[in-house]
């Protein structure tokens, strides 16, 4: 039964994803046009990325101004790791590996860039230390109103950056773990057996991303009131639709085509050409949120307003101090 189904199949559906050159020979004009227009988007994501980031150097200080170059940079990446995968479609094992963990980076780096607009560690505690942060928010424990609210420590903060930081180093190490099993044979996400590395690696790495998530919108639900004055809000936004385009969009689309939704079409398999058809929209949709961040990133914002119980604090201390000179000179 199964030769006779296998019989009736095209043999490239079930080969692996075909070399660049096959590709390239495979190319109507319509192919052309399409595969051109990707790749210029691609290329003008890096570019305007690239020119920002001079910008950012030039106008923002220190340690500000790195963070925002690593979170302005995840859209750009993924496009031109995209654009290389859907050249060469026997390299999406590493591009789409490679793009993964510079955006666990980046969840880090948003974290520490909501800090960081917040006046630094130092500041920030000064401005919350008799407040409490609500904990109760996703994606973890939105649907735990109960839980309490954690009052704001140094210790606590110190939690958040290691819940953030632990996806961000976790993630590229588990990655370069799966490559190399990847070239032994032992790695494939379209194997769903309990023997395969995947089945244990990918559901570990969930854990892992909901656990820095988690950190993240803790600092962002408990600041954004804070911080709208650097329109922190979309920024956000525009890290989260990054999020949820690079993750739960190449999910779904490698489910569809692992179940044989998406057809096969010569030369790609069925996987193959699930994949591609998520690198060509993953380039279209990283080039719009490009466009988008620049235009909230490549400019300078005001620092916030001093905190008034600070003001208040460091007035009555340089009255304190003067009243002895003012008792000397009477």
């Amino acid at each position: 039964m199964e030769e006779a189904l296998n019989s009736t199949i095209h043999p490239t559906c079930l080969q692996e994803p075909p070399l660049a050159i096959d590709i390239i020979k495979q190319l109507d004009v319509f192919g052309v046009a399409l595969y051109s227009m990707l790749t210029l988007m691609s290329t003008l994501s890096l570019l305007l990325y690239l020119e920002e980031c001079v910008f950012i150097y030039r106008k923002v200080p220190s340690p500000k101004k790195t963070t925002i170059m690593w979170v302005n940079g995840a859209a750009p990446v993924i496009a031109t790791m995209a654009c290389f995968g859907m050249w060469i479609p026997r390299a999406t094992m590493f591009t789409d590996m490679t793009s993964n963990s510079y955006f666990a980076v980046v969840v880090y780096k948003v974290l520490i860039m909501l800090i960081e607009e917040s006046g630094g560690s130092e500041t920030f505690l000064k401005r919350n230390y008799k407040k409490t942060f609500k904990i109760s928010t996703g994606p973890c424990c939105c649907c735990c109103p109960c839980l309490p609210h954690v009052p704001v420590t140094r210790r606590m903060l110190f939690l958040l950056k290691l819940g953030a930081l632990q996806y961000a180093i976790l993630k590229t190490l588990l990655s370069i773990l799966s490559i190399i099993l990847w070239t032994n044979g032992n790695f494939d996400i379209s194997d769903s057996e309990i023997t395969n590395t995947a089945s244990w690696i990918n559901p570990f790495i969930g854990v892992l991303t909901i656990i820095s998530l988690w950190s993240v919108t803790i600092m962002f639900m408990n600041t954004c009131n804070t911080l709208r004055s650097v329109r922190i809000i979309p920024k956000y936004a525009m890290y989260q639709l990054v999020l949820v385009l690079s993750q739960l969009q190449t999910a779904i689309i490698n489910v569809l085509a692992l179940d044989g939704t998406i057809a096969c079409s010569p030369p790609f398999s069925s996987r193959a050409r699930g994949t591609m058809l998520s690198q060509q929209l993953m380039i279209v949709e990283m080039f719009i949120i490009t466009l988008v961040t620049r235009a909230l990133y490549r400019r300078t914002y005001d620092p916030l307003p001093s905190d008034p119980h600070e003001t208040d604090n460091d007035q009555n201390t340089n009255i304190s101090l003067q009243a002895p000179q003012w008792e000397h000179a009477a």
